[in-house]
């Protein structure tokens, strides 16, 4: 068999993705497939091996928006690109928060909230089997209208989604593997999920607490969703390694209250304080995840109490219809929703877009933080 040029390695793409998370796989078996010939010689059970490689390179370097089976949207492939601020977004709050077309107008409107202050919306879902980061409208209003029919996806169902071929609308813990995985560092969600109420006979927790513990990535929400077991989240979060802050309060909010009873770990009162957290979390590289928690607006906070008593009454309803697992949290909120007669839904949709506005605030101070730390201008991160 006649001798094959040296196998190299061609420059790397201009790409958001860290080097590390995109290519070192791909590297390794440039490195290995190398070191199995002698003075450059290809055997013949290498030389499939040798131009398959070549032709996955050249894929990757001739798109900088798809990777592997990730689908990055324009808009937000180039805000990575130039370094500019990017948030993400769940997809499970359309599909199965609310109806068609309140969906779909919410979900514009949160995008609209983030691109007025300077954040480039990133929404994540999958669609026909493809992760994508970053809907257009179509794709959006596509999601909307499928509803419960697109599948509830967290962490563990991202395999199977994707190998079938269907349409997932993502949890917190999906969402934020795959932002993580594109490098976007700031997500905006309503609420996440936590330890269930009676968890120490269910064992019902979230994995959207175990993703921050081990995702390195900030999370603006409400805090905890209230039909949950704050304190012991609380507790939970701080086992997984995960840094705990609130907005502008010393108490950790309840969701649509704007305390539950406990403190907050760490108080946090502007964008750029928030940024430098994040900065350090990620320099440092504690491989945790951050929850910065935003009390709701004052003008929300009144209805709470009432919104408490129907959890209690919900709480129980899905005690004695023996719902559990990742079909409780829809079961509560939409039938809390019905006992407060749609104020809860209100209430939900308000703490998103005041969670948007932060974020995207965050966002923004975290990227003028890194383009003045790469001009020189040294700064403390803490």
């Amino acid at each position: 068999m006649p001798e094959l040029p040296p196998l190299r390695r061609p420059p790397l793409p201009r790409c958001p993705v860290p080097r590390e998370s995109h290519f070192l796989s791909f590297s390794r078996r440039f490195d290995s497939a190398r070191e199995r010939r002698p003075c450059g010689a290809l055997t013949s059970a290498s030389l499939a091996e040798h131009w398959e490689l070549h032709a996955v390179w050249s894929r990757m370097g001739q798109n900088d928006s798809i990777l592997g089976s990730l689908k990055i949207a324009p808009d937000v492939n180039d805000a990575l690109l130039r370094g500019n601020p990017v948030v993400a977004l769940e997809s499970t709050i359309i599909s199965h928060g609310m109806p068609y077309p309140q969906n779909l107008q919410t979900a514009k409107e949160v995008q609209a909230i983030l691109k007025a202050n300077g954040a480039v919306p990133a929404t994540i879902a999958i669609l026909d089997g493809v992760p994508c980061i970053g809907l257009n409208n179509e794709q959006l209003e596509r999601l909307a209208k499928l509803g419960s029919k697109a599948q509830k996806t967290a962490r563990r169902d991202i395999s199977h989604v994707v190998a079938s071929g269907g349409n997932g609308a993502t949890t917190v813990s999906a969402t934020m593997f795959f932002a993580s995985k594109v490098g976007i560092p700031v997500f905006v969600t309503g609420g996440v999920g936590g330890v269930h109420r009676h968890a120490e006979t269910t064992m019902d927790i979230s994995s959207d607490l175990t993703e921050l513990g081990k995702t390195p990535m900030a999370v603006i929400s409400a805090g905890v969703k209230s039909i949950l077991d704050i304190p012991r989240t609380l507790e939970y979060l701080e086992t997984q390694g995960v840094t705990v802050a609130v907005y502008q309060s010393n108490d950790f909010p309840a969701f649509f209250s704007g305390s539950s009873g406990c403190k907050a770990p760490c108080r946090l009162d502007t964008p750029e304080q928030c940024a430098r957290l994040i900065y350090a979390n990620m320099k440092l590289g504690l491989g945790s995840g951050m929850l910065i928690a935003v009390p709701a607006p004052e003008e929300h906070v009144a209805a709470g109490n009432a919104i408490e008593s129907a959890i209690k009454k919900a709480l129980e309803e899905a005690k004695v219809n023996n719902v559990a697992g990742n079909a409780a949290t829809p079961f509560l909120l939409s039938r809390v929703n019905e006992l407060t007669g749609g104020a809860s839904l209100l209430a939900n949709i308000a703490l998103v877009k005041n969670n948007a506005l932060i974020g995207a605030r965050i966002a923004v101070a975290l990227a003028d933080l890194r383009r003045s730390l790469k001009n020189g201008q040294p700064r403390s991160a803490l």
